[in-house]
């Protein structure tokens, strides 16, 4: 019972029983705590200003409890489903791929016992889904909405969502029969990471596809790019079609921050132009690393996402309540109605200066206005102090709270990662991502690499008057500069080169710190350790 746990334990929230100003809320889990603030703090602001009505629909348990979800959009045919099928190395249910507009539903892939499909309408009154209020957007868009279900590895720690090919030219015109933008800003809301995919050698970017980019335009957060089938492309080719990526979504994404780009070939077949296999390699790596901190991350995101939507509550409940007070009483309601949406840019200036908020915490103007239109301004209510109280509380006391909880769940947690399918292939191995490059050469050979070099390290050596086979720090100082590396590299070479620590280099010490100086030169990192097939053949074993 309530009672028992509060006594038992002191992360269990209580109110303090006198009446003085209650404690900040305490939490079991996150998840928990994220759940119990919506539900008795932002909540009832938004249900008393209509906020579901204008811009989301109210947040369930699933919400909060789901696993981290990835979004992929983009024109048809630039490789979103392979995509998916290279991630989990492994066909999924419900999976068409082609040329031309295969996916024309939007596809949930997620972890089930079994393998099998889930159409919309029971995908929408299923409790453990978060997909219930997507039940708003009809039987036109819930015919196009699937589930495929499977075990795989991948999907035990992220859900994927595929979508529709976005259309260009005449084809955009055919009406889809639901809001494409707004059914894909729903899923922006509550998914942790948005992958635009871009075909390499076919970059226009459709009026639909520019409308769907601006629909998204408050999670630029979230966003990342994919510049897939790159290998199709010589290197000069390649350089100008990134080129004209950026330039064009610059115009699109109003952001001063340049958007991570990545750029390969995401399907596991043989590369057409090999020339760029290893920056391929290196952007592939990067973009698994991104996918596999979600799970680590999803809790935070949770939290932020909170944080976003009660900022936007707030203003929401300051512009309502705002028109209200303008409405007369008994005449003339219907034009002061209209006169007040035409001049709503004035009350959100007004609104600005009155509390103190920053501009890009309104909504879009244009979007306010057209709800506006439907609404019967006689029902909105006016300012409640109170209920803004309980969420400027919940902001500036609770989620710091929260946050320090968030810290603890991932120091308890073991490292997070998504594994399985193509995250697997390349962990380990010869084909790990840097392997037997850099600091890693020579880590299979019998023979110590850096004897390969070793006589031309010798020579420079004994120009150095070595004293007893060894030198001093000062005239190894001297040599090691001439490489033009910075002085916290330098010190750091010595530092994995001075085996023994005694101050000193002897020869093939002196050779292990000139063969790591031509591995940094090369643009390889330093090791934080010296690895084992690096130690001179006379220092190992001691």
């Amino acid at each position: 019972s309530r009672e028992q746990l509060s006594a038992a334990s002191p992360m269990f929230s209580w109110a303090n029983k006198d009446g003085k100003k209650k404690d900040p809320e305490l939490f079991q889990t996150v998840s928990d705590g994220l759940k119990r603030l919506y539900r008795t703090k932002l909540f009832p602001l938004e249900d008393t200003y209509r906020f579901h009505d204008f811009h989301s629909p109210a947040l369930e348990d699933a919400d909060f409890d789901n696993k981290p979800m990835v979004l992929l959009v983009g024109q048809y045919s630039t490789g979103k489903t392979t995509f998916i099928r290279h991630l989990m190395e492994q066909d999924f249910p419900g999976m068409r791929i082609g040329p031309e507009p295969t996916t024309d539903s939007f596809i949930a892939v997620m972890h089930g016992d079994q393998e099998g499909l889930i159409p919309g309408n029971a995908l929408v009154v299923d409790p453990k889904k978060p997909f219930r209020k997507l039940n708003a957007f009809g039987n036109a868009f819930l015919n196009r909405f699937i589930c495929a279900q499977m075990p795989n590895p991948v999907l035990d720690s992220i859900s994927i969502i595929d979508t529709p090919g976005i259309l260009s030219g005449e084809k955009q015109r055919i009406s889809r029969g639901y809001d494409f933008a707004a059914v894909l800003e729903w899923f922006a809301e509550r998914v942790d990471r948005i992958i635009l995919l871009f075909d390499a050698h076919k970059l226009d970017i459709s009026d639909e596809f520019s409308e769907v980019i601006r629909a998204l335009k408050n999670h630029e957060d979230k966003m990342r790019v994919v510049l897939n089938k790159a290998d199709q492309i010589g290197t000069q080719q390649l350089m100008r079609v990134y080129g004209a990526l950026m330039w064009s979504l610059g115009k699109i994404v109003n952001t001063p921050e340049v958007i991570r780009v990545y750029i390969g070939s995401f399907w596991a077949q043989p590369l057409l132009v090999p020339d760029n296999r290893k920056l391929f390699e290196a952007e592939e790596q990067d973009l698994f690393r991104d996918i596999q901190g979600l799970p680590r991350n999803a809790a935070l995101r949770k939290l932020n996402d909170l944080i976003k939507r009660a900022r936007l509550a707030k203003v929401h409940a300051y512009i309502i309540s705002a028109l209200k007070k303008e409405m007369p009483n008994v005449f003339g309601k219907e034009n002061k109605k209209k006169e007040l949406i035409a001049n709503l840019g004035d009350i959100y200036t007004r609104i600005e200066k009155e509390h103190q908020i920053s501009p890009g915490d309104f909504p879009k103007l244009s979007k306010m206005q057209e709800v506006l239109a439907g609404q019967d301004f006689t029902k909105f209510q006016g300012l409640k102090p109170k209920l803004l109280e309980a969420v400027e509380d919940m902001l500036a006391n609770d989620i710091a709270k929260l946050m320090t909880l968030v810290r603890q769940e991932e120091a308890a947690m073991p490292s997070q990662a998504v594994q399985g399918g193509a995250f697997d292939g390349t962990m380990n191995g010869p084909f790990g991502h840097g392997y037997g490059e850099g600091a890693s050469e020579g880590i299979d050979e019998l023979e110590w690499i850096v004897a390969r070099d070793k006589p031309t390290y010798d020579e420079i050596f004994y120009t150095l008057s070595p004293v007893n086979g060894k030198v001093s720090g000062a005239m190894a100082k001297k040599e090691m500069v001439k490489s033009k590396l910075p002085n916290n590299v330098l010190g750091k070479i010595w530092k994995l080169a001075d085996v023994d620590n005694d101050g000193y280099l002897d020869d093939e010490e002196f050779a292990l710190a000139n063969h790591l100086i031509k591995v940094k030169l090369e643009g390889h990192e330093l090791p934080a350790d010296l690895p084992d097939h690096l130690v001179p053949p006379s220092k190992r074993g001691q």
